[in-house]
């Protein structure tokens, strides 16, 4: 095969040679360059290769394959009830009334549909998608929107995962902030600063080693902290449970790039 992509898309090869020549480890993955393998073109294997060669051979083949391309596809391999209406996820989310061929996958939120037929709606922490059936492969538009205004949802879920643990993105105004912060056991976030913003910490639950201006304090539930504006700092899970804490972030920039790293145990060089 890979003589195969170099004879008719040698730019293809080149560009996944590139990304494969800088690659770092992220505990469980393999991290390959960002940058270079972005800049490879965007064409499938079966375009790039299968179209143009003279040694394919293809046979038919019946059990039952769907590729579940899209969300509508989904739908017909889904359960449905008397009206053709897939529900995925939890049914006493979902309220129907008038409503047939339709495919609901709630999240935690109550959806309710009245007199609509032949829909796609997801609901999801993020975003809403709600489609007609036959048009939902449409929606790379929609992400082409996104990024387009600069939408953040393109890049970030509001549960993000790290090598420590995750955070879910609660609320967030002007100047503030508000993430619930899990940190695993044994892990730790890098020792780091803030320039645009202030950091209020409570435990909710487990016991948080912290280290704030080359002090160290352990907090317990229903403890806090406050780590001030240009304050060096650090949390550490030394325990057997998760570490579950609530993050206030206030100041006048709260994006996740405002952050300077003086030691991490994962090797990152990223925000985060």
């Amino acid at each position: 095969m890979r003589l195969k992509l170099g004879q008719h898309r040698p730019d293809i090869l080149a560009a996944c040679q590139k990304a494969m020549a800088s690659t770092a480890y992220d505990r469980d993955f393999l991290r390959v360059d960002g940058d270079a393998f972005g800049a490879c073109p965007s064409e499938s294997i079966d375009y790039a290769v299968m179209e143009n060669t003279d040694r394919a051979v293809v046979i038919p083949l019946d059990v039952g394959w769907d590729d579940v391309g899209a969300w509508s596809a989904l739908w017909d391999t889904a359960q449905k009830d008397e009206d053709d209406n897939a529900v995925v996820g939890d049914p006493d989310n979902v309220l129907l009334e008038s409503s047939r061929n339709n495919y609901i996958r709630p999240h935690n939120r109550v959806v309710a549909t009245v007199g609509v037929d032949d829909l796609v709606i997801v609901d999801t922490a993020d975003a809403v998608l709600v489609a007609a059936k036959d048009q939902v492969q449409d929606v790379k538009a929609i992400v082409n929107q996104l990024n387009e205004r600069g939408r953040p949802e393109t890049e970030l879920h509001r549960e993000v995962y790290r090598p420590w643990g995750k955070y879910d993105s609660v609320d967030a105004g002007d100047r503030f902030q508000v993430k619930r912060i899990t940190v695993n056991p044994g892990a730790k976030l890098s020792v780091q600063m803030h320039h645009h913003r202030a950091e209020h910490w409570v435990v909710v639950a487990g016991t948080a080693h912290v280290g704030r201006d080359g002090e160290e304090l352990v907090l317990t539930e229903n403890e806090s902290v406050y780590l001030p504006v240009g304050c060096v700092h650090w949390l550490e899970n030394r325990g057997k449970i998760a570490l579950e804490l609530i993050e206030v972030q206030t100041g006048s920039y709260l994006g996740e790039d405002d952050i300077v790293r003086f030691e991490d145990k994962y090797g990152r060089v990223e925000s985060g």
